[in-house]
């Protein structure tokens, strides 16, 4: 019975649990990311994590250490100077587990793993800090914070108040454009109207002499 035995074997022997992992962490760290079942990447976490806690101490016991279990000399050297300048300010906690839904055929639940340093899409892993207040919260100290919050808030609409008076500035400049243009055409249209009708009156002017005589 495995009461109290908290190892996943993974339905290996010892000796090919060993290997499979092996490999794997060489893998994650030779190219940061990796996709396999939840079971094999929470079982890698375990085996690779104390390894990148040692290799933050380069020195030759720590690389003989680590180079006992990866056994691979590319993925020592990867470890001992890209993985470990990145992962230098960070106390643990180095690699993330996605899921990324079931396999298809025995639905196995699958996972993408990988350095929580590598990836830029999640902002290189980097802690945001909050910022903490030296003043002892009190009553009376969260009435004056309550007190300032218009006026922060003020400051913040003043210049949205600004850009919108700019922007009504600009409609009623192109409306008095519009309107100086239309008179204009309109001025145009009334002066071409008068011209034809002195044309006109003229031409009838001319025209009656000649019925008379």
């Amino acid at each position: 019975m495995r009461h109290g035995n908290k190892i996943n074997h993974l339905g290996r022997t010892t000796s090919h649990r060993h290997a499979m992992l092996s490999n794997m962490a060489t893998s994650l760290i030779i190219s940061k990311r990796i996709v396999t079942t939840v079971a094999k990447a929470k079982e890698l976490r375990k085996y690779i994590e104390p390894l990148v806690t040692k290799a933050k101490n380069d020195s030759t016991h720590s690389r003989r250490m680590v180079f006992r279990y990866l056994q691979n000399k590319e993925g020592v050297k990867e470890l001992f100077g890209n993985v470990a300048n990145k992962v230098a300010d960070r106390p643990g906690g180095y690699t993330r587990i996605l899921k990324t839904g079931n396999r298809l055929g025995d639905n196995a639940e699958m996972c993408m793993m990988e350095f929580v340093d590598f990836n830029d899409l999640l902002g290189g892993g980097k802690l945001v800090a909050k910022e903490e207040t030296a003043t002892k919260r009190t009553r009376r100290g969260s009435k004056k914070e309550a007190g300032d919050a218009p006026v922060a808030k003020a400051q913040k609409a003043a210049p949205v108040v600004v850009e919108a008076a700019a922007e009504v500035e600009e409609i009623q400049e192109a409306e008095v454009i519009e309107v100086q243009d239309e008179a204009e055409v309109s001025m145009e249209e009334v002066a071409s109207e008068e011209t034809t009708q002195t044309e006109e009156s003229e031409n009838e002017g001319q025209e009656k002499p000649n019925t008379e005589a």
